[in-house]
């Protein structure tokens, strides 16, 4: 929750303003200009109609009153008349706000989920934030935005032009009558305020222990196969059961509330039908009206101008979630923009095609507490095979990310090629799910490589039979599921072969391939004329190498030039 109590009047309108003027200037902005003066149109119309339909209304029953047969079937005439035009203006209406909150939610999403992948804000957002599910404010909360916010805006414009037109109405009838609309509608207001103000921060946790419950579900699908085989299907079911003890506690705070505010809001909406006729009939028993109409009409006048005055009162379950919704997204806006403008990396990065280098780099651990790598020198030309080994994988997993440039706790200068020249194969490899041939083939590249080349990668790869087990390079799955890990790494292998960086940093291969596939692997990208720099883990030691870093689990290291099957257990004249 953020900070201090939410403040619907000044809050909820600063956010809805923002969200306005990011709309304005948005390319989407001729579209919902044109769908907001469809609207605007309808809304005249539709008033319009409402009025010149109480004084049809109001003759048609004099009519019969008067038992005047002419005056009743002409009357009848034009409240067919007036309907069939209502019908036409109200459809109309529907679909322009529909289009409109359409419109609005793809340009807010586009804008919310670019700026969640740019700059590599997703990465930087939990430990710079602590915003929690930000993919369901994306999805979900946008769409109860957009769709809540047009509902409530165009509530408010009808009302006021309802307000305006049956003022006039209802004052002709009886000034007092109108006076004790706007009265009823104020203190109506102010105790449906009083009554239902925790509705807003118990519907923003609500929201919150929603979204975490359905992360937990989230996770036990993606991770199925590993809880199976580790049997913790318990502390799942313990797990899930306390998010479910959680949103139904919060749930049932917000039904007591809702009963409440229920009691006030619903005697409220049913004197509304008494009211009127307890001031206007006593005036027409006495004389003071002469045409029984004026009765019917006055309690319609009545009851759409009190409804105009009572939106608070009306709406306020449907207002408090949406101010929910309205800070939680607000609350993301902020949080992407505080991660786009933290520094990623305090290490100074700079770009060179040719090399990569590192100028006086320390690294500490993510909490800053202990030194993982100190004062490191070193350059390693294009074309080179490097190998980093060391008893611990903090101080390798923070070189590798240190070079991503994602790793934080550091200093010093390194250099290296540009993302695109430069690639990285983490421990875990990712494919993402989509057609084979578009995750092997860079969007860029995919129009001048041919099928027959990517073949012949991958038959160097010995995948060939693979490829065509899975269905060709158009099949389509979910390859995280699919494919076993070794397969996934040589996958990415082909995939790097494909892109031809000048670089790439192999993150502990070891783990999931042997020591004939790591040196295939090895040879294929040198083959190109690549610069590799390996981190160990299994078997990667006993291959040839340029060179070795070595770290020490005290931060020092120490290279060593043409290393042939280097242990990491030998004593070591450390160079730092």
């Amino acid at each position: 929750m953020p900070k201090g109590k939410l403040e619907i009047a000044r809050l909820t309108l600063q956010r809805f303003g923002r969200a306005i003027g990011h709309l304005a200037h948005s390319k989407y902005a001729p579209k919902a200009l044109r769908c907001t003066l469809l609207i605007g149109l309808c809304m005249f119309g539709i008033t319009g109609l409402n009025v010149f339909n109480s004084y049809v209304g109001r003759d048609f029953m004099s009519a019969i009153e008067h038992q005047n047969l002419g005056d009743f079937w002409f009357n009848a005439m034009l409240y067919a008349g007036v309907f069939a035009g209502s019908t036409a203006v109200a459809v109309y209406y529907r679909f322009a706000e529909e289009r409109l909150g359409l419109v609005w939610r793809e340009q807010l999403t586009r804008r919310l989920a670019d700026l969640y992948l740019s700059d590599r804000t997703y990465y930087r957002m939990a430990s710079a934030t602590g915003i929690a599910n930000p993919d369901q404010r994306i999805a979900d909360d946008v769409r109860a935005f957009t769709t809540t916010t047009l509902s409530f805006t165009l509530l408010i414009l009808n009302g006021t032009l309802a307000a305006v037109s049956f003022s006039g109405v209802l004052w002709s009838i009886s000034p007092r009558l109108f006076g004790v609309a706007v009265g009823y509608a104020v203190c109506g207001s102010l105790l449906t305020i009083w009554l239902g103000k925790p509705l807003i921060r118990l519907n923003y946790r609500q929201l919150d222990m929603e979204a975490s419950f359905r992360s937990a579900l989230i996770h036990v699908r993606e991770n199925s196969e590993s809880i199976a085989v580790a049997h913790r299907e318990m502390r799942f079911k313990v797990r899930l059961s306390q998010r479910v003890d959680e949103l139904t506690t919060n749930f049932l705070r917000i039904i007591k509330v809702n009963r409440n505010l229920g009691f006030f809001t619903t005697g409220y909406n049913y004197l509304i039908q008494i009211i009127p006729a307890l001031i206007v009939a006593p005036m027409f028993i006495k004389g003071e009206i002469k045409d029984f109409g004026v009765v019917t009409q006055s309690a319609m006048a009545f009851s759409t101008l009190l409804g105009a005055l009572s939106l608070i009162v009306t709406q306020f379950q449907s207002i408090s979630a949406f101010s929910a919704v309205t800070a939680r997204l607000n609350g993301l806006g902020e949080a992407m923009e505080k991660a786009r403008s933290t520094q990623a990396s305090a290490i100074v990065l700079d770009e060179d095609r040719e090399r990569v280098e590192f100028d006086g780099v320390t690294l500490f651990s993510s909490d800053g507490k202990r030194r993982l790598v100190g004062e490191l020198n070193l350059v390693i030309p294009r074309g080179q095979c490097w190998l980093v080994t060391g008893l611990e994988d903090e101080p390798k997993v923070a070189l590798f990310r240190a070079l991503a440039g994602i790793w934080e706790s550091g200093s010093g200068r390194i250099v290296r090629p540009c993302l695109d020249d430069i690639l990285f194969l983490s421990e875990r490899p990712y494919l993402p799910p989509g057609i084979l041939r578009d995750i092997l083939v860079r969007m860029d590249n995919a129009a001048k490589t041919p099928d027959p080349a990517i073949m012949e990668v991958l038959a160097k790869l010995d995948l060939v039979d693979v490829v065509r087990r899975l269905g060709g390079l158009q099949a389509h799955e979910d390859w995280d599921d699919l494919l076993a890990i070794g397969e996934q790494h040589l996958f990415s292998v082909a995939r790097i072969v494909l892109a031809s960086p000048t670089f790439v940093v192999l993150d502990r291969p070891g783990s999931s391939l042997p020591k004939e596939q790591i040196k295939l692997i090895l040879d294929l990208l040198l083959e190109q004329g690549m610069g590799v720099l390996v981190l160990a883990k299994n078997g990667e030691a006993d291959l040839r190498f340029d060179a070795c870093l070595e770290i020490g689990s005290d931060s020092r290291w120490v290279i060593t030039h043409n290393p042939v099957a280097k242990k990491v257990t030998e004593s070591v004249d450390w160079s730092y």
